[in-house]
């Protein structure tokens, strides 16, 4: 005969939480409060109205800053200062292009040579190289080709080309490793696949290997070009009329240099806010073979919001 044993209220599924004649209570989420953020938002609120209050009490004619923002001489000094940093960048990413390939080469000779260019200018500060430029007459009276070219060095090394030479070829030394990381992170065996089809090492490196390392290299050169755009104010110690040159001359001689400073940081704000976007959706573009899908844009994300908010107010 079989033995009954009785299980008691266990035998009993338990009813939901919170049910009546449950065992177990309904759980209370209670949320983690943060203080630190509250404490580090109020520090940096106060700091940042401290900032503001002290800036507005100084000695700051504030409606010269407006007047002077849309000078002549300082919408010139702009479009110098872009025309610097474009050609600039333009020559730095040549010579990026090409001592990245001589470093990587298998002929020793050019590898050396690579690796002194890059040694050089990166080891001497950008300013040292444009006053060397500039005192570059001093050095030779004339410039010498043969017969192709002969020229007083006065007359060859104006401002704008001691400003070219000085920031391009200490650019292209920074380039020269961006380039060379990029081309590395290309997996090897695409190198050999191309090889096996028959296409030479320029080839290679023209259709195969730089346009997959191009998502690499792009974010850091976008970085180089809006350092670029900021850099280019050093040249106005070998008398190349840019942006910061063009707003000390109007302050010295209107009595408002602190007020000319301000103009041009807000100029170059707005220039380096600009190619920020240009790098942003230039970055978007090279990422596509990265990633399944790309993420939103900031217009996209609005877009997006604008119409959940448009569907709540609909259902309401």
């Amino acid at each position: 005969m079989t033995d009954k044993i009785d299980k008691g209220p266990a035998a009993t599924p338990p009813a939901g939480p919170g049910a009546s004649g449950s065992p177990y209570e309904a759980i209370k989420a209670i949320p983690v409060r943060h203080y630190g953020r509250w404490i580090s938002a109020v520090v940096v609120a106060v700091l940042l109205a401290w900032l503001i209050y002290a800036f507005s009490q100084g000695k700051v004619i504030w409606g010269t800053v407006g007047d002077k923002l849309f000078d002549p001489s300082v919408i010139a000094g702009l479009g110098n200062t872009v025309v610097i940093s474009v050609t600039a960048m333009a020559l730095g990413l040549v010579l990026g292009i090409l001592f990245a390939v001589m470093r990587l080469s298998n002929n020793p000779v050019t590898s050396f040579v690579s690796w002194l260019y890059i040694w050089f200018f990166r080891g001497t500060p950008v300013y040292v190289q444009l006053l060397v430029w500039f005192s570059l007459p001093l050095i030779f009276q004339y410039i010498n080709l043969g017969p192709i070219y002969k020229n007083e060095t006065v007359d060859v090394m104006t401002p704008f080309m001691v400003a070219l030479l000085g920031l391009g070829l200490n650019e292209g030394a920074y380039m020269a490793e961006i380039v060379r990381a990029g081309i590395q992170s290309v997996d090897e065996g695409q190198s050999e696949a191309s090889h096996a089809l028959g296409m030479t090492r320029t080839q290679t490196m023209r259709r195969v290997v730089l346009p997959q390392a191009m998502r690499v290299i792009i974010p850091p050169t976008g970085n180089e070009f809006i350092n670029m755009l900021k850099t280019s104010s050093l040249v106005s110690a070998v008398q190349y009329t840019e942006l910061l040159r063009a707003s000390s001359n109007i302050g010295s001689t209107a009595g408002a240099v602190i007020e000319m400073y301000f103009v041009a940081s807000i100029w170059y704000l707005a220039l380096t806010s600009v190619f920020s976007v240009g790098q942003y959706y230039l970055e978007r573009r090279y990422a596509r073979g990265s990633l399944r899908s790309l993420p939103p844009t900031p217009l996209q994300r609005l877009k997006a919001n604008l119409n959940m908010f448009r569907r709540t107010e609909v259902a309401k």
